[in-house]
């Protein structure tokens, strides 16, 4: 099946260090990602949509720097599992902080992944206050 890796950037009006639990923590991404997200053991995480469950792993995080989660069982041959990756960066010159997200998954509208990450920042910007 074919998969698109698709990447955008936010500008938000927050500190690496404050914007980080929401991208790395159950507690913080159940506010603005997914409707429930439970931690299990082994670096997983049950990430819940539509009441559908979601298995991912962490297989990445650097403290306040980014966090990867990759999707179990999304590929007959789990070598080429959907992704989604968040970034923090923070522009020296201005000050400001983004969010760079790469979403890579069997979705291959980018209209469609745009109207849905344009909506999930409008929630995490409402939270964070940006």
């Amino acid at each position: 099946m074919e998969k698109l890796k698709f990447i955008t950037e936010y500008e938000l009006r927050a500190s690496p260090k404050m914007l980080f639990p929401y991208i790395s923590t159950a507690s913080g991404l159940s506010q603005w990602f997914a409707s429930k997200v439970n931690t299990m053991p082994e670096q997983r995480f049950d990430f819940q949509w539509d009441n559908e469950s979601h298995i991912a792993r962490q297989v990445s995080m650097r403290q306040n720097k980014g966090v990867r989660f990759e999707f179990l069982n999304t590929d007959d041959n789990d070598s080429d599992n959907n992704y989604v990756d968040f970034r923090v960066d923070q522009s020296e010159l201005t000050q400001s902080t983004f969010l760079r997200i790469t979403d890579y998954s069997n979705t291959t509208d980018e209209e469609e992944l745009k109207d849905l990450w344009d909506g999930l920042m409008d929630k995490l910007k409402e939270i964070v206050g940006s």
